[in-house]
């Protein structure tokens, strides 16, 4: 799969032939008609590009790109705008929000192809997003970081994924990408269910993922995470590993290895102040290594 589209389009015509196109270009493509479905989807998946009209029956575009820049979850998503307006002080407007591009109606098909794989190609060169994941990554989660530092009320869950490294060499990198996968699903899954649009989830490499929250609720969305992955988890395995409760190398050659487990440290605002990121990472890195000893 080349990667997830969300296509906000009321044109049902326009919106369907897009979906078919880019469905038979091997992406995964989501369709809503309204500002408020739009919103609302980015909340449970998020994409690798939006494709936006900015024409629409309850918002326009410049509206709904204003708040998905605004929300730490979505500010880094590529936008294209989708409109039949081709003034130039809209197509300002929208790059001046913060929208990636912009094409007018009627348009090349093959144009669009050809922007939206560049901006998701962009994104990904700029280490803005984890292609395996669709989580911000590098520069991304280190001004999220960066932010903490003159904040309150705030809460950094460190997670990682226990013989992650171990897995993938029994069952290759491409079991393992399915396993970050699967593991960054779960992690909108837990904070969308608890209402938390405005936390973020960051991919730092490897088996290390963090959501910034708030410490009211932090306890409580580690727990969760811990013990859904734990759970979960189990479907990567093979039928023989999963009765063993360890995986065996090859041919038993060789040491065994522990299945997988979720790690979570937590740090918080109150009560402590960290200077620099270096000092708030080291700290983050105390906590996780702490609960993995008391697990």
């Amino acid at each position: 799969m080349k990667g997830q589209l969300l296509v906000v389009e009321d044109d049902s015509d326009i919106a369907e032939m897009l979906r078919m196109y880019f469905d038979g270009q091997g992406y995964q493509v989501d369709v809503v008609s309204n500002g408020a479905d739009a919103l609302a989807s980015t909340h449970q998946n998020i994409p690798n590009l939006i494709i936006l009209d900015i024409i629409l029956p309850d918002m326009d575009g410049y509206t709904i790109c204003q708040e998905l820049r605004s929300r730490p979850r979505t500010s880094h998503i590529p936008i294209i705008f989708l409109t039949q307006k081709d003034e130039r002080s809209d197509r300002i407007s929208g790059l001046e929000l913060g929208a990636d591009d912009y094409i007018t109606k009627p348009f090349d098909i093959e144009e669009l192809r050809l922007r939206v794989q560049n901006a998701i190609r962009r994104a990904e060169r700029d280490t803005v997003v984890d292609p395996r994941t669709g989580l911000p990554t590098g520069q991304e989660i280190k001004a999220q970081l960066s932010q903490l530092l003159n904040a309150d009320r705030w809460a950094l869950l460190d997670c990682r994924i226990t013989e992650f490294e171990g897995y993938t060499d029994i069952y290759s990198f491409v079991a393992g990408d399915e396993v970050l996968a699967g593991t960054a699903n779960l992690l909108r899954q837990v904070l969308s269910e608890h209402k938390r649009e405005e936390d973020f989830i960051g991919h730092a490499g490897s088996g290390n993922f963090i959501v910034i929250s708030t410490s009211d609720i932090a306890s409580t969305l580690a727990q969760e995470i811990k013990e859904r992955f734990n759970e979960s988890v189990k479907d990567y395995y093979s039928k023989d590993d999963r009765k063993r409760g360890y995986m065996m190398p090859p041919e038993g050659t060789g040491m065994t290895t522990p299945l997988m487990k979720m790690t979570v440290g937590i740090i918080s605002s109150e009560g402590v102040t960290f200077t620099d990121l270096r000092e708030l990472t080291e700290a983050a890195l105390e906590a996780r290594l702490k609960d993995s000893q008391e697990d």
